[in-house]
């Protein structure tokens, strides 16, 4: 399995290159490859090309014996259908098995948002007048503002942040970058840690970084960094919401169109190359209007 693995770490760099897909996506992809390649020794395929459709089907069939949920089965399928095409197209493959399979259909699960009220009590509890408190307000405040993945969020530099327009610069996934404005509020953190906080943790190591967030020890803040900080935030509340970088941005989309923002306003927003991504959000914006209908029409 030498050159299996080999094609594995080939691919892994084209994505990371050619594609400039996220340290988070790579992973996910290799995980979804070295599975099937278990699958692979199993039914004794040493080489790539030995896969056929019916294996393919045996495989999926696996999946399902194994009760995978159908959204997990579907980006196996989708990850692998990829990899394949990648070996067509470096010719190590005649075919791609995968591009006969159709995908099972996601279940349509609606995003999880939070109100006004919990979102007040997420504000209130970093202490500000820490470099800590100033960089989690920071943060914290211009997931909310502007929506943007945690990935893009980690990747922003100073040189990103344009004050006078009230807008960031987000380079965002495969190489498409954007602009996104944000409120007072996000402003005003951010200078707060950008003029205080951040300088008091460069002090905390030799290492210069022209990175916007920054960890404990001065160093670049990574995704996993962002997730913890949130967690923590939400442990101060005492509350039992879920809170990650995802529910940031699925309420700021569900927020904006309950306020009368339109549909493709919100999907250039996103960074949503289709609009059907961001359509998800109107059954949430439509439980809303229904919510208030009932409760404000005199005949409801």
């Amino acid at each position: 399995m030498e050159n299996v693995n080999k094609s594995l770490q080939l691919f892994k760099e084209y994505l990371q290159i050619e594609k400039n897909y996220s340290e988070y996506t790579v992973v996910h992809y290799e995980q979804s490859i070295e599975h099937f390649f278990i699958f692979m020794k199993q039914q004794q395929l040493l080489h790539f090309s030995d896969v056929t459709y019916t294996d393919v089907r045996l495989y999926l069939t696996e999946l399902y014996k194994k009760q995978y949920a159908r959204r997990t089965v579907a980006k196996k399928i989708s990850t692998l259908r990829s990899f394949f095409q990648y070996l067509l197209k470096e010719k190590i493959v005649a075919e791609n098995p995968f591009t006969l399979v159709s995908l099972p259909k996601r279940e349509q699960k609606l995003p999880h948002f939070l109100y006004e009220e919990e979102l007040e009590k997420l504000f209130e509890v970093s202490d500000v007048t820490t470099d800590l408190g100033q960089r989690d307000q920071a943060l914290l405040e211009l997931l909310y503002a502007t929506g943007i993945r945690v990935s893009e969020c980690c990747k922003l530099s100073l040189q990103d942040i344009d004050f006078s327009l009230g807008t960031i610069f987000v380079h965002g996934k495969g190489n498409k970058q954007r602009y996104v404005p944000f409120g007072s509020y996000a402003g005003h953190a951010l200078n707060i840690y950008i003029s205080n906080g951040r300088k008091q943790l460069l002090e905390k190591t030799s290492i210069h970084t022209n990175q916007l967030f920054l960890n404990y020890r001065g160093g670049p803040l990574t995704t996993r960094g962002v997730r913890l900080i949130l967690n923590n935030l939400i442990k101060k509340t005492s509350s039992t919401i879920h809170i990650s970088p995802h529910v940031l941005r699925h309420t700021f989309a569900t927020h904006l169109l309950n306020e009368g923002a339109d549909m493709r306003s919100v999907q250039e927003l996103l960074g949503h190359e289709n609009l059907s991504s961001t359509q998800i959000y109107t059954h949430v914006t439509k439980d809303h209007l229904r919510n208030i209908y009932m409760s404000s029409h005199p005949r409801a």
